[in-house]
């Protein structure tokens, strides 16, 4: 029998999607969440409805390039050296995962459930009663050297882009930029197929004031534990419990240890990003969400200000920042003469990252009630509004629109394997 009612357990992106569309479903939903939105990835990324990735960063190419890319030497990647007991078992998996053969199979399962990412976000945003939300079609990828331009613009015509396309950016596209930065990028492309969310957070309060509209009910509060059986209950960090007849799992970079409560192995970890954001700017807002690939940084105009974003920092999801990272964001802002306060507002938030980069979506095979949705990497916010669909079709016993069989957390076994 199918349960009726639900516990969401994890109140970002993901998690306020898949309430919103459980509750408008027909069933009963309580939404538990600690309440503080700056916790998770869902308040601080760049809004890139990223279509486009399709390729798992589990990769050989990964592999050979990662030295170079490491924050010492100016590159995006850090490990917390502190946190080695966390990252050092998940790295083994990722080489693992790293295989071709894997990696093949990894890029088809993202190619098919990307091609629904953007209808998902459309449906989504009219669900919620704000279709705003969703907002301007496409980005730009920019170099600003034509060393660079040249290896750029190869790698990205040798790479699979899903249901997204690109086409070169014409000196008359890339003049604009000379009016907020020093010069004007050298090249570019410009992509279709992709979309911003015309704020992270606006997007998830949309979502959340459509869910309680509904009358589906929010907690405050931390999950300590879960536990199955003829009902599932959550226990809460105040001493509390909730019960319901099933629970949705989709608290992101803590969702880990909830899954092995339960007695299933789920190597997820916190892959922290870094964002710096301006009220005062002057981006101009006809240019696109734009990646400058040579210094790994994203720049995204948002309702309320400038955002920049980069960094790849594995470790605890909890650990204090780097303000390094945020140095060095300013940093180049600054070298490409992009106007922004000298006191900007800054943000680290962790990503929740399994080995394989993909991520965990289905119904546990020893506890039918539970479902999960986590492990979305960079693709959280892109894949939440799909994701939610996903789910509430775990709920209500339907056939999902792409098969949820390399999204299964159970594919994990023990250290540098997987089980397929």
């Amino acid at each position: 029998m199918q349960p009726r009612s639900y516990l969401v357990i994890g109140g970002g992106l993901v998690g306020a999607a898949s309430a919103l569309r459980l509750q408008a479903a027909g069933f009963a939903v309580t939404l538990i969440d600690p309440g503080d939105p700056r916790r998770a990835a869902s308040f601080g990324n760049i809004g890139h409805i990223a279509a486009e990735q399709v390729s798992p960063l589990a990769s050989r190419e990964s592999l050979r390039t990662f030295p170079g890319r490491l924050f010492g030497l100016g590159g995006p990647l850090d490990f917390r050296w502190r946190d080695a007991g966390l990252w050092g078992p998940w790295a083994l998996r990722f080489i693992a995962a790293s295989d071709p053969a894997r990696h093949a199979r990894g890029q088809a399962a993202l190619t098919a459930i990307l091609a629904h990412a953007l209808p998902a976000w459309r449906r989504l945003a009219n669900l919620s009663g704000a279709p705003g939300i969703v907002g301007r079609d496409g980005h730009a990828v920019v170099w600003m050297s034509e060393p660079a331009a040249e290896a750029g613009l190869r790698g990205w015509e040798q790479s699979p882009t899903g249901s997204a396309a690109f086409q070169p950016m014409g000196p008359h596209d890339l003049a604009p930029y000379a009016a907020v930065m020093t010069r004007a990028p050298v090249a570019g492309i410009r992509f279709s197929g992709t979309a911003q969310v015309s704020e992270p957070q606006a997007a998830r309060d949309a979502l959340m004031t459509a869910f309680t509209a509904r009358g589906g009910e929010v907690v405050h509060a931390r999950v300590d534990r879960l536990s199955g059986g003829d009902r599932v209950t959550a226990c809460l960090d105040g001493g509390g419990l909730r019960e319901a007849e099933g629970a949705l799992v989709a608290a992101g970079a803590w969702a880990g240890r909830l899954i092995r409560s339960l007695g299933v192995a789920a190597p997820v970890i916190a892959e922290r990003g870094y964002s710096v954001q301006s009220a005062e700017h002057g981006w101009d807002e006809t240019l696109p969400p734009t990646v400058f690939e040579e210094h790994a940084m994203v720049v995204s105009r948002f309702t309320s200000g400038l955002r920049a974003s980069s960094f790849v920092e594995f470790g605890a999801p909890d650990a204090p920042g780097d303000p390094r990272k945020w140095r060095a964001l300013e940093r180049r802002l600054s070298d490409l003469g992009v106007r922004f306060s000298p006191e900007p507002d800054r943000w680290v938030g962790p990503r929740p990252t399994l080995p394989d980069y993909l991520p965990a979506i289905g119904r546990l095979e020893r506890d039918p009630r539970i479902l999960y949705a986590f492990g979305h990497q960079h693709l959280g916010l892109t894949m939440a509004a799909i994701t939610a669909e996903l789910a509430t079709a775990l709920a209500e016993g339907v056939a999902p629109v792409t098969d949820l069989t390399p999204f299964r957390i159970e594919r994990f076994d023990r250290v540098g394997a997987f089980r397929h």
